[in-house]
């Protein structure tokens, strides 16, 4: 991992822990794995623990850790480095996607609440009315109840949404073809197909991977289904949603946008969707950042612990999976 990552992540409760179960030696880090002093000790190694700045685990690269057999990643996909190598030699790997998505889900739910209230809109108008609120008379949508909130994608990120949605006087509805019909129920929600979701939504949320089957899957179209005066947040990836299409629509004041994602990330500086007042963007908060990361080392920390007490590992990440995850 890079070193901002190595100084975010692992403090000392993390790096005490990790001298109690791993013997350790210099290099303790690195995000260059073609120095000679990391060959050196790649040639070692039982076990790489990995973060944002991992270099791409190639051929060669792994012909120089014989005895590497389990990676342990304390961040979210692995897609950025474990290449085919990786699986071709059955080294185990895990991740902490599931802590990353804690932050996701809490940010997810509180822009999902100030959808509801316009609150980040307001607080634009607020700017050019100073003294005055008597703009809000003209709101009469300025609620959370009885909203419909559509959820696209069952995945890590979605489930928590859901679950901490139902502490609010909404009907959820979740758009996912992988997902399960009753454990959807059970959990709160309706599962439907998209087009029935956007027709109903007041607020659409994103929660699918990065995948050539979900470059734009919403597009001008689906847009175009959502109700007058709906909001869509993207705390996925930027590509999901169609850039050129969403600023239209944002520009006729029809649909409203909280964006933590863009496509391009971030968008350039001549894009009019900075200038919108209906438009909050945010620099890609909604993740682990700060305090939130070391969660996500303290998860990596217990899969080593369990690994080495011969125990199966919580968040193993296969092959297969990546096709249809992040």
């Amino acid at each position: 991992m890079d070193q901002r990552t190595f100084d975010m992540q692992f403090h000392e409760p993390q790096l005490r822990r990790l001298r109690s179960l791993a013997d350790l030696a210099e290099p303790l880090h690195a995000d260059d794995l073609d120095v000679p002093e990391v060959r050196r000790r790649l040639s070692e190694v039982d076990v790489l623990v990995t973060s944002w700045g991992c270099p791409e685990l190639t051929a060669d690269r792994l012909a120089g850790a014989p005895r590497l057999r389990a990676i342990f990643h304390c961040a979210g996909s692995v897609r950025s480095f474990a290449k085919d190598e990786v699986w071709q030699r059955n080294i185990l790997v895990t991740n902490a996607a599931d802590d990353n998505a804690i932050p996701v889900a809490e940010y997810t739910f509180a822009a999902v609440v100030f959808a509801g209230k316009k609150a980040p809109f307001l607080a634009n108008e607020a700017r050019l009315h100073r003294a005055d609120w008597s703009y809000t008379r003209l709101r009469t949508d300025l609620s959370n109840r009885g909203r419909v909130v559509g959820v696209v994608g069952y995945s890590r990120v979605g489930q928590r949404v859901v679950e901490r949605l139902r502490s609010l006087d909404v009907e959820i509805l979740v758009a996912d073809p992988y997902a399960d019909k009753t454990e959807v129920a059970d959990a709160g929600a309706r599962l439907v197909e998209l087009p029935e979701l956007l027709r109903v939504s007041d607020v659409l949320t994103l929660h699918v991977p990065e995948l050539p089957a979900t470059r734009h899957m919403i597009g001008r179209e689906e847009l175009a289904l959502l109700r007058d005066g709906a909001t869509v947040i993207n705390t996925a990836r930027g590509s999901v949603v169609d850039t050129d299409a969403l600023t239209q629509e944002c520009a006729s004041q029809r649909l409203f946008a909280m964006l933590d994602v863009t496509d391009p990330d971030p968008l350039p500086a001549g894009s009019p969707l900075y200038e919108l007042p209906n438009v909050m963007i945010t620099p890609h908060v909604a993740g682990s950042l700060g305090s939130e990361t070391q969660r996500m080392s303290d998860s990596a920390l217990d899969e080593l612990e369990r690994y080495i007490d011969g125990l199966p590992p919580r968040a193993t990440v296969t092959a297969d999976e990546l096709e249809v995850s992040a």
